[in-house]
Order: structure tokens, then sequence, then C-alpha cells
């Protein structure tokens, strides 16, 4: 063997390790399945962290609706997760009612500060608005969003729901793993805003992974708005104090702003897929990009392709390039620019835009739909479920993990930093003007059959979200998996199409996809070959929860494997 040989095959043990194992050898299901699904036959909750999990357990027990239990499932999770989500960051929300046998949608989104004009962002010589500090903050909804849906679906009082939540906070409970490990990164980037190492620290540092944390400020906080209301939040003390901290650490968010803050009751929007119907929340949100894509992918025959083959990973990325297209040009605050969402969602609309989708061409530049055809006409995700039937599909988030960096001074939370995601241009639909709602990644999920309820479910995780509902539908309707394997199997996520935010830079070179470890060799080789570029890439697949209605009675949980949470019932 020649020399050079010799020494690249030394190189190669050297520097590509053995895969791992798998952890367990499971003797039912696929594979890749982590654990079974959950089934109970009254109630069920599934969170990202198993103690906010029991409290929406306990508070359905106690008489609570599913509506209660989630209000607080999440404000235990402002506590136990803040790398995801916090009262400084806003809510959306899908409920079923089994009374009225229907759908309901929430969009609990802040506006942008008041004061804030686009000619100060010009004055600063800004061409894109921060990630963190004042510049980015805009009202936090999510306040509000709990007591307007408690005001319509809740059973118990407002202090109930919140008490649980407020006993953690001053006795302490242990940090898990994965919020551990993003606690820690988030330290650097955040500790020299005024209030967050005092406030979100353990001597200058985060909790580890076990160790007990206490945020006794933020028990506070709940306590007043358990004794005053969502006014206690908006118009009161905490109110002041917020306003006060940002006119002495230059920002513009103020006491006028949140005392002005309402969010909207909406109605969620649909499509169908292989016999149900999936609901999403119109924009600002970018939950219309999931039915855009499902249109997409209808006519196509996926299951005889099969999960993880080079037809079905490149049918789906080519139809998240056109549906993200459009959600580039057409997503926004509907206040200052109404989407044409009723035939962005259409099926004609889809057997046109589909005329594009090659099977052996990437696409490299995707156009958005033109506006003559058009006008024709980090995060957390939680769902729960009652034994009446009452069904809630709930997405909170700060935005890039803990949000902003901004920590008023004895409240114990985090404002958010949603303004960042506004173009700092006047003539573009997502331009920053002041009082307008930015886009929105979070989206909470619902699917029905015959007009029944059948699914609640998210993946959270910025643009991975549609991205994720929809290989969450097509996982069980096209390869035939349970609610847990559908979330348990490796993810495709595409990145670097045109984007609704920032200076909206123009995808050119088609992007990049970014595969999880499962799929097979040659299905990358294939999409390669087709003009794909595949890379690994760490992380960024999202955490799902989902409850589904058993066709035999009662309720099944799947929590995501990738996080720390867990689905349970009774």
């Amino acid at each position: 063997m020649p020399r050079h040989a010799h020494l690249l095959s030394a190189l190669l043990l050297v520097a590509v390790p053995a895969l791992p194992a798998l952890a367990a050898d499971r003797i039912t299901g696929q594979p890749f399945a982590t654990r079974s699904e959950v089934h109970a036959p009254h109630a069920m909750a599934a969170t990202s962290h198993p103690l906010a999990t029991q409290i929406a357990l306990d508070t359905m027990k106690a008489g609570g609706s599913a509506v209660d239990a989630a209000i607080a499932a999440n404000a235990a999770l402002g506590l136990m997760e803040p790398t995801g989500n916090g009262i400084g960051g806003d809510l959306f929300a899908i409920v079923w009612d089994p009374k009225t046998k229907r759908l309901y949608g929430y969009d609990g989104s802040g506006r942008s500060p008041h004061s804030l004009t686009l000619a100060e962002f010009q004055r600063r010589g800004l061409t894109d608005i921060p990630s963190h500090g004042p510049l980015p903050v805009t009202v936090p909804g999510a306040v509000d969003g709990w007591f307007a849906l408690h005001g319509r679906f809740g059973k118990r009082a407002m202090a109930e729901n919140l008490a649980p939540t407020i006993r953690y906070a001053r006795e302490g409970h242990p940090v898990h793993e994965v919020i551990a490990y993003y606690w820690d990164r988030s330290v650097p980037r955040l500790g020299k805003w005024p209030g967050f190492t005092e406030q979100f620290t353990i001597d200058g540092r985060a909790p580890r992974n076990g160790e007990t944390w206490r945020n006794p400020n933020l028990a506070n906080t709940l306590q007043a708005i358990a004794d005053g209301g969502r006014d206690a939040f908006y118009k009161g003390d905490i109110a002041r104090t917020i306003g006060d901290y940002f006119a002495a650490n230059d920002g513009f968010l103020s006491y006028e702003d949140l005392a002005a803050h309402t969010g909207n009751w909406v109605e969620p929007v649909s499509t169908t897929y292989r016999g149900v119907e999936l609901w999403e929340l119109p924009p600002s949100g970018q939950g219309i990009a999931a039915l855009q894509i499902l249109n997409l992918l209808e006519p196509y025959d996926l299951e005889s392709y099969g999960f993880g083959s080079p037809e079905h990973v490149h049918l789906f990325v080519e139809a998240k390039k056109l549906a993200f297209a459009d959600r580039a040009r057409w997503y926004a605050d509907p206040a200052f620019h109404p989407a044409p969402v009723e035939r962005l969602i259409s099926k004609d609309y889809a057997r046109e835009r589909g005329a594009l989708i090659s099977m052996d061409t990437a696409l490299r530049e995707v156009q958005p739909g033109t506006p003559k055809q058009l006008d024709e006409g980090d995060t957390i995700y939680l769902t729960t479920a009652d034994a009446d039937g009452m069904m809630v599909s709930l997405i909170q988030s700060n935005y890039r993990g803990m949000g902003s960096g901004m920590a008023p001074p004895g409240l114990g939370f985090i404002l958010q930093d949603r303004g960042e995601q506004f173009v700092l241009r006047e003539d573009h639909p997502n331009g920053y003007a002041p009082g307008k709602r930015p886009f929105h990644t979070i989206i909470p999920a619902f699917a029905t059959k015959d007009g029944e309820p059948w699914l609640s479910f998210g993946v959270m995780g910025g643009a991975m979200q549609p991205q994720g509902h929809v290989q969450i539908l097509i996982n069980m309707l096209d390869f035939g998996m349970n609610l847990q394997e559908a979330g348990d199997a490796p993810r495709i996520q595409h990145d670097g199409s045109t984007e609704p935010t920032g200076q909206n830079t123009a995808m050119t070179d088609g992007g990049e996809v970014d595969l999880e470890t499962g799929f097979p060799y040659e299905t990358v080789r294939a999409l390669m070959q087709k003009g794909h570029s595949v890379r690994f890439s760490h992380g960024p697949y999202g955490g799902y929860q989902a409850i589904m209605k058993n066709p035999h009675g009662g309720w099944t949980g799947a929590s995501e494997s990738r996080k720390d949470g867990q689905a349970a019932g009774y």
C-alpha cells in the first residue's frame, strides 16, 4: 500500500469518530422512536418541562379547564424555562371549545413603541434593528393573552392558576439539562444589559443542571398580577417600573405603550391535506406558510416515495422555498399591510406556483407570487386537553431565547426583542412604524377531521415552525407514524430563503438543506446531484408537543425528545 494511503487511513481513524449506537432497542415501532405515546382517559398535558406538565394536570384535577391548565403551565415555564419564554414576551393560541364546537384564535402580539420612529433608527446610522438591548423591545402581550383566554374559557380564579409558579419561584426548583445549556450560552451575550446579571445569574453565572433556581422578584410580580388582574401589569406599578427603566436606559417603551395594549381574537384559517384540515392563525404570524407548503405537496404521492427518500426531502424543500418567498413579501401586520390570505392558501394558487417545481433540479432563486394575481383573490409550545373535550394549542416566546436582555429592576423577567424582526425600510410591508406589530415566527397549530377535533400541536424554533408543522402531518398522514414517532423522526430544515426581516437579502444560491442524523447517504448524494447544498447543523430542528384525540376515547400525548419536556395525563 502506498505511504500516502496509510497516512489517509490514519487520518480518517483520528478525524471520523465511530457513529453512536442507539441508546436502546425498542421492540415496537420505528427504530428512531425514543418512547411510546402517552394515553390517558380524562385529561392530557404536554409541555417542555415536566414540572409545568404536572402543574397543568393538577390544575385540571382541581376543576380547571384546559385553558386554566395552559395558563398555569405557561406561567411555570416563564420561571423554569426563561431561555424560551416569559411574561416579557408575546403569546398566540388556538382553542377548541366543545360547547360551541368551533375553534377560537388569539393573537397576543405587542406593538412597537409610539415614540420610536424610523427616523430615529436612521439618525443612529442603523440599517438593521439590533438583536439585544432597548431598541428591539416591543410591548409584551402574554399577560393580556392569559386574561383574554381566561375571561372566555377559564373556570378557576387566576390567582389559583398562578399560585404553583409563585410557590416554585420563592422556594426554588432544579434546573433541567437543556435549559441549563441554553442559559449558560445566554449569560455572556446578555450580561451587559442592566438588571440581567442581578436577576438571572448565580454569582454571575448561569445555574447548572440540577441546581436550584429561585426568582423571588418574579414571585412578587406574579402575585401582583394575581391580586390586581391584567391592569396590574399594564396600568399599575409594574408598567411604571418598566417605563422608568427604559427612560433611564436609552429606551423608548413607555408606560403609555403598555397602558394602550390590547390583543386580538382572530379567525383561524385552514387548508385540507389527505382528509385532514390544518388550522393556523393569519399574519402577522407565519402560520399560513405551513398551509401553502401542504397545498404544494398534496399532488405528490409521498407515501410511495417513502420517508427519507430523495424525492421526499427534495419536494419538501422546494415547496418550502416557494411558500417562504411569499412569506417574505406578504406576511406583516394586517393593520398596516393586509395579506391576500385567501388567495395565498388556495389550491388554485398552489397549482400555479407548483409548476415551478422540478423533480430533477433544485430552485436557486424564487420570486414571490405577483401582486396582480394575488389581488384577485427560541420559544415554548404547550398543549392541554381536559375531560370536557376542550383543547388548547399555545405558544409563547421572548424571541432569541431569553429576549433582549433588558430586565427591569425587581420584576424578575426579561423583555422580548421581537422588534428586531422589523425591516428599516418605509416601502416594505414589514417596515418599521410606531405602534405596529412585527412579523412573528411563533405559531400554534390545530388539525380537525370531519369538523371534529383531532390534533393540537406545535413545533418551536423560528423559521423551523411551519416546516415542522408540515413534517409532523406528512409523517403521520403519508408515512404512517404515530404521534411520538412523528416528532422523533429525523427532521429537515431548509435555511436561506428570502426573509421578511432585516435587510431582506434575496435567496440566489438555493439556500442550505440541514438534515438531522438518520437520513441515508443515498439521499444526501441524490440531493447534491439535484443541486442542493446539504449540511449538518447542530440544534435548529425545533421542539414538539402534541395531544391527539384518541379514537377509542380519551387522549394521546407526545413530547419532544430533543428537549426536557413531558407528556402526561390522568
